[in-house]
């Protein structure tokens, strides 16, 4: 029997501090772009844990996926209890900036995307 779904949190990175204490089980499912953006628009009480100090990567995904999520002034802090998931948006390739305030096209068409779907089971 699937365990009953508590909240779905999103967000660009994970953190050990986001599972409770102890033995637990988790699992990690890959998704697809499309999957991830389904489960974005779809999913009544979405938690956005984005830091908006990251603002040039929300951007990025804005223009290249379409998701548009409210931004907290402040990155939450997220305990995730059983039945809890945290969809993943992994970016690697996009290079600090430095001097500058926002990414080329070139620099975004070759960044990697990469979405986690990671589920506390126990």
């Amino acid at each position: 029997m699937e365990a009953m779904m508590r909240k779905t949190y999103f967000g660009f990175g994970i953190a050990d501090n986001m599972f409770p204490e102890g033995v637990i089980n988790i699992r990690r499912n890959s998704l697809t772009t499309d999957e991830a953006c389904e489960i974005i628009a779809s999913e009544e009480g979405l938690v956005a844990c984005l830091n908006p100090s990251h603002a040039l990567t929300i951007n990025v995904m804005r223009e290249r996926f379409g998701i548009n999520v409210p931004i907290p002034e402040r990155a939450p802090i997220v305990a995730l209890v059983k039945g809890d998931r945290l969809l993943v948006m992994g970016v690697s390739g996009l290079p600090r900036l430095e001097g500058r305030h926002e990414y080329t096209a070139e620099e975004i068409a070759s960044a990697k995307f990469r979405f986690g779907l990671y589920t506390v089971e126990v």
